[in-house]
């Protein structure tokens, strides 16, 4: 792998669910999750439908689901949300929670209610942060109202871009005007935290239409930005472009970083921004924290020791079947997909997700968990990297540099192990 081609992969989540294989045996849940602490856990509903396929979305979501279909993907949730419940026993209490996609909000208001009436099954929903996804088109005012009624703390929209071409360049065809109406809505109902999704790299695209499009965004003053590098990936709309614009992603990210810093926004990750005044709401997941209960068919769960979820697919009509399969389901009481994590790539996950934000890994927590250096841990991998003057290293914090954090998604790659990597090539895509 180049290390210095800055845009290999997003690392969201390691390991990515590309390395997850069907468990055999399956084991039960309740055996998963007997030993796991479950006194602060973090609860994600997976909503799988959309009103449009975005060019770029590589997503686990399908477009135009009938109101059968919605119907019926709720009472899978109901169910779901039974079997696990019943595995979690007694005990269990959840202090985050969030609803993602998909679009949430493709569900009517009513059906939007039905869904946090699952959610509030879990105890402990409503009590700590909520976060929502959602899209213009969908960020009706009885949409939001409900959101809002039942805690929502955090709204998340894609925008992507405030320019009608480019927002048609990235197949994501909006009106400039109905994105701005979307977010009065949004901000007229009220949520502590508003975040906004903009990409850069769109055909185009210039450092000043890129500009044009932040200050767009910054009239909302919205609590939280996310500036994401656009990717072309297989079975996507855009997926038949080949074209090399690393260059030109990499200058646009340092315009949007340098402009954001300047406006008194503060950077956590090489992707977010937040205003520093203190908002509370956001739902932002620590990989420190094992512990996530995931429902609906796209959604992962997390334990220390078993990452878990159903089959994965980006191409329609492998979507589609698993969505089928998964309304049809009874017996939610095992884990059928995933990827089981010995200590060393317990280890790697800590550490990799720590560096790719920029607080940094804390090295004392670490050695505190697993009882290890972690510059000792990791010296092989981090050796190029140090070389090229991306590390920053103290007694206690290792840090990547602002040169380090623009390539985040070549350092996070590179971080995998070979056990991850050969599962990863070898799975075949849908």
């Amino acid at each position: 792998m180049t290390t210095t081609a800055p845009y290999q992969a997003y690392v969201y989540a390691y390991p990515h669910k590309t390395a997850y294989r069907p468990l055999e045996p399956e084991p039960s849940l309740q055996k998963v999750w007997t030993a796991e602490p479950s006194d602060s856990l973090f609860l994600y509903m997976h909503v799988p439908f959309c009103e449009m396929r975005c060019g770029f979305c590589n997503l686990f979501t399908r477009t135009g689901a009938p109101e059968e279909l919605t119907g019926a993907y709720l009472d899978a949730l109901d169910r779901q949300a039974t079997a696990v419940l019943d595995a979690l026993g007694g005990g269990a209490s959840f202090a985050t929670a969030a609803f993602g996609g998909g679009t949430p909000t493709y569900f009517t208001a009513a059906e939007l209610e039905r869904l946090c009436d699952i959610a509030g099954r879990f105890p402990g929903f409503g009590k700590g942060p909520l976060g929502v996804e959602t899209s213009p088109a969908t960020a009706t005012t009885d949409r939001l109202t409900v959101l809002a009624e039942r805690g929502t703390t955090r709204v998340s929209i894609g925008v992507q871009s405030f320019i009608d071409e480019e927002a048609r360049a990235a197949v994501r065809p909006q009106k400039r005007a109905e994105v701005e109406a979307a977010l009065d809505r949004i901000r007229a109902v009220g949520f502590p935290t508003l975040n906004i999704d903009l990409i850069y790299g769109i055909d185009g695209q210039t450092p000043a239409t890129w500009l044009h499009s932040l200050n767009a965004a910054l009239e909302w003053r919205p609590e939280e930005l996310y500036l994401y590098p656009l990717y072309v990936r297989p079975l996507t709309g855009l997926g038949r472009r080949a074209q090399d614009w690393d260059d030109q992603r990499l200058a646009l990210y340092r315009l949007g970083r340098d402009h954001l810093l300047s406006e008194g926004y503060e950077q956590v990750s090489m992707r977010m921004f937040r205003r520093p005044e203190g908002v509370t709401g956001g739902t932002e997941y620590c990989c420190q924290t094992d512990g996530m209960v995931g429902l609906g068919c796209g959604a992962r769960s997390y334990t220390a020791g078993l990452h878990y979820s159903f089959e994965y697919a980006v191409e329609q009509r492998h979507v589609r079947s698993i969505i089928d399969d998964y309304v049809r389901e009874d017996d939610f009481a095992t884990a059928r997909v995933g990827f089981e994590l010995d200590a060393g790539e317990q280890r790697r996950r800590h550490f990799l997700q720590s560096l790719l934000q920029t607080s940094g890994l804390d090295r004392s927590s670490y050695r505190t968990r697993f009882g290890t250096e972690p510059c000792d841990d990791f010296s092989v991998e981090l050796a190029p990297f140090d070389d090229l003057g991306w590390l920053e290293t103290t007694e206690t914090t290792l840090r990547l540099t602002p040169e380090g954090l623009a390539h985040s998604d070549a350092i996070g790659p590179a971080l995998f192990s070979r056990r991850v990597r050969e599962s990863m090539a070898s799975y075949k895509a849908r």
